[in-house]
């Protein structure tokens, strides 16, 4: 897992102390930024012509301090119409602290305002993937963290310019090897281009054996020589899984969508796109929006994580950060919203405590998660806990009607409540999609999203996707001046938040067979019972032994689930096609075939995301925008095959179920 970055300062420069080498220029790194990479990407010029609504993408090699990042952004706003969007996708191995990058950015004043966004979001970051959206959705950084060889290929993009940066070969020479040529190439669109300050005979060679034209050209200031060029020869592309590419953009295809929920699915998605400039019809079939899984009064920004970093962990490590990033951007922290107070997963028996032992070892950040003491614990609470645990600084407390509220507020975003689709119906030749209740039309749109939980499979189209409804309830009591005294969320089997209203939310209950969503006394009992054993003196506190379950308040609503417990995002294909088209896998699941998947043209889903959608819908807009938008993709592609809605399609297939 990552590592932060070890600093020299020397003269105000920041310094490697592992690769012995400076991160910029001491004499001007703002002008070398702009010599190399920006003058000799051509991107002043490329960025001016960019069309309405066009994107250009840079993949960089070292995002260090993020001087170019910021340079590339500065120019972007510059030269590119207003409605383009820049994407800048950098791998680093070792990021700097959030202190250290602000103090390194202080040194560009000219600067100011682009870095002042980026530390904005920028904060403790773990192995794996970071998505911020910035200047209003014009400029998106994807930060791969991780040794760059092992994370660009995992990238789903394609690449328009490239920063080939990093510590100088003879300083970084892992890095400078002919594997990170050859994906360069593979991830380049026609006609890429690339810049490097170095002028080394083994890189230029390894550039040109990859497909690039490599020249050599001024370098700046005492450097005499640098190396720039372009793609020159496409590599051929290596077998992918065609059930888990994009569908094809459509040309000219209309900027609308529909989405289907409102709830933090819906919402998210909707949000992402309306960014982007897409014009969203948001249908909600309840009077307002965040009413059902998402009306709880207090949803929790955690989740367990396995030490074993499983798909799920990594897919819950980007979401967190990123619902974190968008917290502190539309709301601001207070009684009603959200409350970053830290949250403290108990360890209630050995089993527990080993796994975060585990955790606690396995390299994730201090400022994500540490393993404290039980009298650590209870001095962070408040009050007396019966164990330590895991503390999460960064995490808390969240009222989701508050953030899907904000989302929607985005003015692309128009709302139709009190309102169930019924039916969808793709018309050819609009190339749209019309969606009606009983009373006729409701919306047009390019796509549809369903984001209505396991109502999303009520269509035909969709009717084959495994969801489980499963209920839960919450229970609300009354604060004490005693129960006031807890500072932070605790966990364990439920949960039990800080006071917000005067009140405190604790839960919640799993029911996988029931039929009804009215709460019930039985249910505000396990919930009471769950507290007893996660924190008694909190039990105690709220006079738990003497209340009346009637009293209690509190409300139920069904989790939308799938088989393996990860969401569905992403495109749907026709059931019956797929079969056809792939048949050949129930023999041998091994078969390269190459067959395109059958997809129903702009039909999207988001869903079943749990007891996690408080971490993992935020992100998930992002993926469904990279793809409506044919955009580098957020997570790896594994973890983007991982929550694809075609797995399980494939999964019947193999097993000769389908």
């Amino acid at each position: 897992m990552s590592s932060y970055a070890q600093l020299d300062w020397l003269d105000g420069q920041p310094v490697s102390v592992a690769f012995g080498d400076v991160y910029f220029s001491r004499s001007s790194g703002l002008e070398e930024t702009r010599h190399v990479f920006l003058r000799h990407n051509q991107l002043a010029e490329r960025f001016a012509a960019l069309p309405p609504d066009g994107q250009f993408s840079i993949g960089e090699t070292g995002f260090g301090t993020g001087l170019n990042f910021l340079c590339a952004w500065q120019h972007f706003l510059q030269y590119a119409p207003a409605t383009a969007r820049l994407h800048f996708i950098s791998a680093e191995k070792y990021p700097l602290t959030a202190q250290d990058l602000g103090q390194a950015l202080a040194l560009w004043p000219e600067l100011a305002s682009q870095a002042q966004q980026l530390l904005r979001q920028y904060d403790v970051l773990s192995s794996g993937w970071h998505r911020f959206v910035l200047e209003g959705g014009r400029i998106i950084l994807t930060l791969l963290v991780g040794d760059v060889l092992e994370v660009l290929p995992q990238l789903d993009a394609r690449i328009d310019a490239w920063f080939l940066d990093g510590f100088a070969p003879s300083k970084n020479p892992d890095m400078w090897q002919p594997q990170l040529f050859q994906t360069m190439a593979s991830l380049s669109a026609a006609e890429a281009t690339f810049a490097t300050f170095t002028c080394a005979g083994f890189v230029r060679r390894g550039l040109k054996e990859a497909g690039f034209s490599v020249r050599k050209v001024a370098g700046h200031g005492q450097k005499r020589e640098m190396s720039c060029g372009q793609l020159a020869a496409a590599p051929a592309q290596p077998w992918s899984p065609p059930w888990y590419a994009r569908p094809a953009a459509q040309p000219g295809q209309e900027r609308s969508a529909i989405v289907v929920g409102g709830g933090i699915a819906g919402a998210s998605t909707a949000y992402s796109l309306a960014q982007r400039g897409w014009q969203v019809t948001l249908v909600e079939r309840l009077p307002q929006l965040a009413q059902a899984a998402s009306g709880n009064p207090q949803g929790v920004l955690y989740t367990k994580l396995s030490p074993h970093f499983t798909p799920l962990t990594r897919l819950v490590l980007s979401g967190y950060a990123y619902s974190l990033r968008l917290l502190h951007q539309l709301l601001e922290q207070g009684d009603d919203s959200w409350c970053a107070c830290g949250v403290l997963q108990l360890a209630q028996d050995d089993k527990e405590a080993a796994r975060q032992a585990q955790l606690a070892t396995a390299g994730l950040p201090d400022g994500l998660l540490r393993q404290v003491s039980q009298q650590e614990a209870s001095a962070i609470a408040g009050l007396p806990l019966p164990a330590g645990g895991l503390f999460f600084p960064q995490g808390g407390w969240l009222n989701p009607p508050s953030l899907v509220h904000a989302q929607c507020s985005h003015p692309n975003i128009q709302l139709r409540t009190s309102s169930t689709v019924l039916e969808l119906d793709w018309n050819p030749l609009e190339q749209c999609w019309l969606a009606s209740n009983e009373d006729g039309p409701l919306a047009m749109g390019s796509a549809v999203i369903l984001a209505a939980a396991a109502d999303t499979a009520r269509f035909d189209s969709t009717s084959h996707l495994p969801l489980k409804a499963i209920r839960g309830q919450v229970s609300t009591v009354a604060a004490t001046a005693a129960s006031s005294l807890l500072q932070t969320v605790l966990c364990g089997e439920g949960y039990i938040s800080p006071a917000r209203q005067q009140q405190h939310c604790l839960g919640a209950t799993f029911k996988f067979e029931a039929d009804n969503l009215l709460p019930n006394e039985a249910e505000h009992q396990e919930n009471l019972d769950m507290l007893a054993g996660l924190a008694p003196a909190m039990h105690q506190a709220v006079g738990a032994a003497e209340l009346k379950l009637q009293a209690i308040g509190g409300r139920a609503a069904y989790r939308c689930t799938s088989p393996d417990y990860l969401p569905l995002i992403g495109p749907v294909a026709d059931r019956r096609q797929f079969v056809e088209c792939y048949r050949e896998l129930a023999n041998d699941a091994t078969l390269k075939l190459d067959t395109a998947s059958p997809w129903i043209s702009g039909l999207y889903v988001n869903t079943a995301h749990g007891s996690r959608g408080m971490i993992t819908a935020p992100l998930s807009g992002e993926i469904l925008a990279a793809y409506l938008d044919n955009e580098a993709a957020p997570l790896p592609q594994a973890l983007m095959q991982a929550v694809h809605p075609s797995r399980f399609l494939l999964r019947k297939l193999i097993r000769k179920q389908g």
